[in-house]
């Protein structure tokens, strides 16, 4: 059973890829991945911040004290003293990998303006890294902030890292657009090669004892992937873009619906948290039986076979959709 597929002009040897997780910051645990089947891995973002942080702590280094005489100025601190761990290691964290495996190292980039950290996006091609995923996670908060204005943010930051880098660039965003469409559409225009659907809303608790908000990372589970399955079957066809289904992929079930609805490949995190890296053999297994029981030749058979780019008016296909889903259901009691 052929189960290549290309994302983002890599040829892959299978569409399941390791999305970021803990488990990818151990050069051991990524050759594991690769073991059991992995056909690319995502690292763990380096953020905007992780960056800003560590300019400012030089900056404070190489100022102290310049006030006090001349020679001050001359003066520097010894390199250990104030090079910051995050960006560097990161970085090399990224050769590293790459020395380690043979399938492809997807750097991941995690920012939400314009500034000098994009530079970073250079570095990550120079250090090895096949391709970016820039992983864009903004909440606006302010009521003067329109929605033109914010979506702006976006395009600016893809087209800016676009310029600076030759690798290709996938784009992680979340489904709160009120012009999903059109927003992909636009950001491939800007240079992204992948659109990876979608990052998860992290929503923290509150606790009520200590009147303190809670962090509360909670993994995904099945139902979760509707929502990325829905709009990569609506986008298949539609824009000039691979499509990455990211969130809620468990099985084999789930992996070769993204397939159908015309991803290019399946992203997966929780699964292996929750039942170790050898998930991935075993749902590879289970998609090429799944295959030969149907006498598919080829992965690429399904690939988008169950999207919507033949369907001539996808707006009301979803509307005559919806109204079907509300009158389906029937209460159990009388």
């Amino acid at each position: 059973m052929d189960l290549r597929t290309t994302y983002l002009g890599l040829e892959l040897k299978n569409p399941l890829v390791a999305s970021p997780s803990p488990l990818a910051r151990e050069l051991g645990n990524i050759r594991r991945l690769e073991d059991a089947g992995a056909a690319a891995v995502v690292l763990n973002s380096l953020f905007e911040e992780e960056i800003n942080q560590e300019s400012q702590a030089l900056d404070r280094y190489l100022s102290d004290g310049t006030e006090s005489y001349a020679e001050a100025l001359t003066y520097f601190p010894e390199a250990p003293s104030y090079r910051g761990v995050g960006p560097d290691a990161y970085l090399e964290h990224i050769f590293r990998a790459k020395q380690a495996v043979n399938i492809p190292i997807i750097a991941s980039l995690n920012g939400v303006s314009s500034g000098g950290w994009i530079r970073y996006a250079k570095e990550m091609e120079g250090a090895g890294a096949d391709a970016i995923e820039l992983n864009i996670y903004y909440l606006p908060t302010s009521i003067s902030l329109s929605s033109a204005e914010v979506e702006q943010i976006y395009i600016d930051l893809v087209h800016d890292i676009r310029a600076s880098v030759d690798i290709p660039i996938a784009v992680k965003l979340s489904p709160y657009f009120s012009s999903m469409a059109n927003m992909m559409h636009r950001l491939t225009e800007a240079g992204a090669k992948g659109l990876v659907l979608f990052n998860r809303f992290y929503q923290p608790d509150l606790d009520l004892e200590n009147l303190e908000v809670v962090p509360n990372l909670v993994l995904s589970h099945s139902d979760e992937m509707r929502l990325p399955l829905r709009w990569i079957a609506i986008l298949y066809g539609r824009v000039a873009a691979d499509l990455a289904l990211t969130t809620g992929v468990h099985n084999a079930q789930d992996a070769l619906k993204a397939i159908a609805a015309g991803a290019n490949v399946a992203m997966m995190t929780s699964e292996i948290l929750l039942n170790g890296i050898g998930r991935f053999s075993e749902i590879l297994a289970e998609m090429r039986l799944w295959l030969e029981e149907r006498e598919y030749i080829s992965i690429q058979e399904l690939h988008g076979s169950l999207s919507q780019v033949n369907v001539a008016a996808p707006a009301a296909f979803e509307r005559a959709n919806y109204i079907q889903v509300v009158k389906s259901y029937s209460p159990i009691f009388r």
